[in-house]
Parts: structure tokens; sequence; C-alpha cells
């Protein structure tokens, strides 16, 4: 989430005036979401996705307790926290709640003060937990995507495509004699070769839904989805070009080049279809593209494409 992004909150109560007041005052600070019954709480937490729920208790038909219950059984709702809004004060109902998984309470009539610093607290710890799992999805020398992230993109675009029966294509890229570079100029001017390739990947990619990683070493992958050989083998000849044009600046003014070789393989997958022998496939396009002189784009198809 950028600096400038608000973070969300859904208030979940059944009373029109809790939800004004604490519109009122959570407002200013949040992007703020009502809904005012238990099962329209579900609804808009899976339309929303907010960052943190408050949760009325007692409410008619459903009370907050199911609703709390029904949001931990859902991965895609299980680990926004929710803190419970509630004139309840006994430790049965404490106990109750905190057995479910809730965050924090905060006890009606509400305390414009004390409201304020239990939500902060939870967005803070949101915030933080974000903040760590995106370094980690990130190569921290090139800035791109790393081979974790790639793992869990793939694995949702994979379902997708079989679901959708659409194409996903995939391109193995390969910095060419990447090993002569490092040994000639060192792996600092190494690193600025890695990361100016990288950039490449955002300039040749259009669609949001293009993904690129890099895969480890001198190795990326791009990841296509909806994505026939056609337009595939067109995005990987215009990457190759790109990087060839590139002129890499070093410290004391003078400039090399590298160049790239490309493996690139399409499949429309099914329940028997395998992503690691469609990776593999790219792979083996891209050591017959070494094999036969580098800086080329060659690609191989899976039999059952």
């Amino acid at each position: 989430m950028s600096s400038d992004t608000k973070n969300s909150i859904l208030i979940i109560d059944d009373e029109v005036s809790n939800l004004r007041t604490l519109t009122h005052m959570l407002g200013s600070e949040y992007t703020i979401y009502t809904a005012k019954s238990g099962a329209n709480g579900i609804e808009k937490t899976m339309e929303y996705m907010p960052d943190l729920i408050l949760l009325d208790i007692i409410m008619p038909e459903m009370d907050g307790y199911e609703v709390l219950a029904e949001l931990k059984k859902l991965d895609t709702t299980a680990k926004i926290p929710v803190i419970f809004i509630t004139g309840l004060d006994s430790t049965e109902d404490e106990e109750r709640g905190l057995s479910l998984n809730a965050a924090d309470y905060i006890s009606k009539p509400f305390s414009p003060m004390i409201v304020k610093l239990r939500v902060r607290n939870q967005i803070q710890i949101v915030n933080q937990i974000r903040t760590i799992e995106n370094l980690s999805m990130i190569d921290q020398l090139t800035g791109i995507p790393n081979r974790r992230s790639l793992d869990a993109r793939i694995q949702e675009e994979w379902k997708r495509a079989i679901r959708e029966i659409t194409s996903i294509s995939i391109l193995v890229i390969d910095i060419d004699k990447f090993k002569i570079y490092n040994d000639t100029y060192g792996h600092q001017q190494g690193d600025v070769v890695l990361q100016t390739v990288a950039r490449v990947f955002s300039q040749s990619l259009k669609r949001a839904s293009d993904f690129a990683a890099r895969w480890g070493g001198e190795e990326f992958i791009i990841l296509l989805p909806c994505t026939r050989l056609d337009g595939a083998v067109e995005i990987a000849e215009n990457i190759r070009g790109n990087v060839e044009n590139l002129e890499i600046f070093h410290a004391d003014g003078s400039r090399s080049k590298v160049t790239v070789s490309i493996g690139v393989t399409t499949l429309v997958p099914s329940q028997n279809s395998s992503m690691d022998a469609l990776i593999s496939m790219a792979d083996k396009a891209l050591y017959d593209a070494k094999a036969s002189g580098r800086n080329r784009v060659l690609h191989e198809l899976p039999a059952e494409a």
C-alpha cells in the first residue's frame, strides 16, 4: 500500500446511530464501508476486502460471533483482523470472542480516543505484516518479484487458465555469457547489468497481468496469461531487441553491451497439465537458443498443446 492510500475499515452494526458515530470518528483517517447486518457484512467483506472490521456482537438473525466464525472459515477473509464493538462486558463473552480469534474489543458507549487508539494499533499491525510480506516477495537487487512471488502468481494464473480454458505462456530469459561479463568487469558491474535488464521488462510488458520475476542468478521468467504462442514470441523478440540496444554504463564513463537468449512455450492447461513441465519446456527452448548462437528467441511446444 502506498503512503498516500488510506487503509480501509468495514463497520458491521445494525444500529444506524453507531454506524454514523464510528464513521464520524474514523472517516478522516480511513476509508469507511458499512453494513447493517451480519449477512450483508460478509458480502461487503468479500467485495471490499477491508484492512480491519469493526463488528457488533448483538445483531438480529446473525450475531457477531457467527459472522466472525464464517469469516475465519474462508481463506480470503480469515486473516482480516476483527474488533468486536459491544456492550457486553462479562468474562464469558470476552473468552468466546477471543476463542474465535477476535483481535480486540471496543466497549459501548464509545470513547473517541479509545476507538481511535485500538483501531490505530490494529492498522499498524496490518501494515507491518504487509510490509514484511511484500519485502519477502521482492528480489532486493533488481526490485522485481522474486521466485517465491512468481510461484504464488503462477498458481493463481494456472487455476484461472484451467477454469476459463485460456492459454498461458512462459518466457525463460538468460543473460548471455554473464559469467564472462562478471569476470571481465567485476560483480558490482554485473549487478548493474541485472538491474538494467530487469528494467527492460517493465518497458516491454504492457498489461497489468503480465508478470516478470527473477528466477535466480542471471535467469528471469515472464508469465503471460491469456497469451498465445505468436503473442508470446512477439513479446520475447521485443525484449530481446530492447536488451540488445541497451548501453550499460560503467563508473569510469565507459559502456558495454549484453544480450539475452529466450525460450518460449505456451499451453492451454487442463487438470492433468503440469506447470513445472511447462517451465521445463521453456527452459529447453532457452538451452536450444543458447546452443544455436545466443541472442535469439526459440520456442518449444508441449506434446499436449
